[in-house]
Order: structure tokens, then sequence, then C-alpha cells
């Protein structure tokens, strides 16, 4: 005699999870009949609030190779994205400007191995007081939206650019302090009179060109260089500008990951993320602070902080939880590993870190089932 597969039992939580409001709502009577017209149903576990992040990198890293050849690398670690600077090796961004024919022959390139273009990045100061520099970086900013939008990818990354501290200047000024009242008044006119006005045309132009996002590095010696600065540029300028979230820049300067994370996607500011670690030394904090960075390996004995791969500066467990954060406000850009760790050079900086994320991910979202 054939038997029927008996229903799998349901946990406490997950029917609480499924029925919980409902249960709650209903009178006393109904609840009753409820409870019994549930026996041995198997209610479905709600969908799990935890999405998939792309991991990706970007490309500088591998400038060595040629554009097949860093798809062939993206491969062979991988990697589901990417993001690609516009004045790279791995861009012929005349070409995408000129002809759509091209354009969509490159962009094709990238699909036919399911990995997706997540950002065009095109570093520079466009408020530089050189006016020769100013002019081209705003040049090569409004060509990078325009290439962005022709081969549809949704995010262009830079940098806010930091002014000079009065029109007399003649070099960058970067101002974080009020006092003495000679940098009160420099920040005032840095704002004021040249940041404001330059980002909200730039944003309107991004406006214009199909949404572009626009995502702003908060980094040292660029005018945003933390939350507070990104979110008062983009209640100044406009909703096209949001932030790229890189931690290592924060790191240092004590912020907590998930708190950064949880306040920017509250505002709808998280555009884009480079995932990039930075170790702290103790005991030169201690001695000299954390204004004291170093950059190659020759300089780390006396550092106080150096940029790593991820997991390298702190732990794969508060990689996890800065992943979990992402996904909880569901960020729809992609994690762009960016490696200049002064110790894992190149590809194996790219590869430990992929291994972190990869994984921490995978714990995540085998747990949220």
């Amino acid at each position: 005699m054939a038997h029927k597969s008996r229903p799998s039992p349901v946990s406490r939580r997950r029917f609480l999870a499924a029925t919980g409001g409902a249960l709650a709502a209903a009178p006393a009577a109904a609840r009753g009949a409820s409870n019994a017209s549930a026996a041995g149903v198997v209610i479905p576990a709600p969908p799990s609030p935890l999405k998939k992040i792309p991991i990706g990198v970007f490309d500088p890293v591998f400038s060595h190779l040629s554009l097949d050849e860093l798809l062939d690398k993206l491969t062979e670690i991988g990697l589901e994205a990417v993001e690609i600077a516009s004045a790279g090796p791995h861009c012929p961004l005349q070409d995408i400007l000129d002809d759509p024919g091209k354009a969509r022959a490159w962009k094709k390139k990238f699909d036919d191995r399911n990995i997706r273009i997540g950002a065009l990045s095109c570093h520079g100061n466009p408020v530089h007081p050189s006016p020769e520099i100013a002019r081209a970086d705003r040049e090569a900013f409004r060509r990078t939206v325009v290439a962005a939008e022709r081969v549809e990818v949704p995010v262009v990354v830079t940098f806010s650019g930091c002014p000079a501290g009065s029109a007399a200047d003649r070099v960058p000024n970067w101002a974080t302090y009020t006092w003495p009242p000679d940098f009160a008044q420099a920040l005032r006119y840095q704002w004021d009179q040249v940041l404001i006005p330059y980002w909200k045309e730039a944003a309107g132009f991004a406006r214009q060109h199909s949404g572009r996002r626009v995502a702003l590095e908060m980094h040292p010696n660029f005018s945003v260089y933390n939350p507070k600065t990104l979110v008062r540029l983009r209640e100044a300028a406009g909703e096209e500008i949001g932030a790229n979230c890189d931690l290592s820049h924060l790191f240092w300067q004590g912020c907590d990951p998930v708190e950064v994370i949880r306040f920017l996607g509250k505002q709808g500011a998280l555009y884009h993320a480079h995932m990039k670690d930075t170790v702290l030394f103790k005991e030169n904090v201690a001695k000299y602070g954390v204004l004291n960075f170093a950059f190659e390996a020759k300089d780390l004995a006396q550092g106080s902080a150096a940029f790593r791969a991820v997991g390298y500066g702190h732990s794969a467990e508060v990689w996890k939880e800065i992943v979990r954060a992402y996904m909880e406000v569901r960020f729809e850009g992609i994690m762009s590993i960016e490696n200049e760790d002064p110790i894992l050079s190149g590809e194996v900086g790219v590869g430990r870190a992929a291994y972190v994320l990869k994984n921490v991910r995978a714990e995540l979202l085998a747990a949220a089932v």
C-alpha cells in the first residue's frame, strides 16, 4: 500500500513569522479555528530579505591586460562584475561616444561572459583652482556620463574635488575645521561659491542623460570625505549625487562601517561600493594619531594606517556584517574590489579579497534560506 509522504514539521519560529500578524489580529475563536486547520500544514517561509550582491573589481589593477585578457581573468577568479576606468586601456571611450555599433559590441563582450559593468569611473578634481585642470576633469566627467548612458551603465564614480581656499589661491586647500577663522572663511568660499554651483550643474547634466547616478568617493584631500559632507552636497545639488562607499577611507576616521551603510542606505544615497580594507597599527596611532598614512611597504613600520585587501585589516566576521548591512539596505550596486595593498599586490590581493567576500556572502545567503 502506497503511503502518502508526511509534510515536514514547521518550526515555531517559521510558523510565527508566517502567521503571527494574522493570528494576533484574529478573535480568540477564530484563532482556535486557525490553529486547528493549520495542524499538519506546511507554512512556506517568507521570502529572504537578503539579496545576492555581485562581486567585481575596479580594473586599473589589471591595466597590463588587454580587454579580452581582463575578461578571461575575471572569469578565472569567479567575479561577476567590473568597474571600468573611462580613461583606462579597457574602455575605448571615443569609439563608444562616436559609434553606437562599436559601443554595443564593446558591451556585448561583457554580456557574453555574464559580467555586469557596474560603473564607469573618472577620478579627478573638477573644482581645481587651475582652470586647465578643472576644465579637463569636467570634460572627462561629461564624456564619461554620456558614455555610461550609451552602454547603459547606471553609475559614474568620481571625486567631489577640492577647491582653493579663496579666489586668489592657486592650489587646493583641504579645510575641515572652522578655526582659526581663516578656515571658516575658506570653507564658506569652497562650498557656497565653488562646490555647490558646480555640482548643481553636474547633477543636472547627469539627470539629462537618463538619470545617471554620480557616486562620489568620500576621500581625504577632497571636500566630500565622510558621510556628513556627502549628504550636505547631495542635499544642495540633487539626488543624482550619492556615495561610492569606500570604507578604507572611513575606518581611519573612526567610522563604524555598518552605521555608515545604514545611514547612507536610509537616505537612498548608496550608489557604489569599493571593497578595500585598512589596517590600523595601534602602537603608532597611540604615538602619532591617525593622520599618518603609509602607502608603501617600506613605510609600514612608522605608519599609523595602511590600505589592505579585504580581511587583512578587519576580520572576516567584520566584513560579514558589512556585507549583511549592504544586503539589508537593498543596495543595488556592485561590490567592487579595489586593491591598493602594499603587500598583497595585483592579482594576489584581488584573489584574497574575492575569497573573503564570496565566503561571507555565501554564509549570509545560506543562513537566510
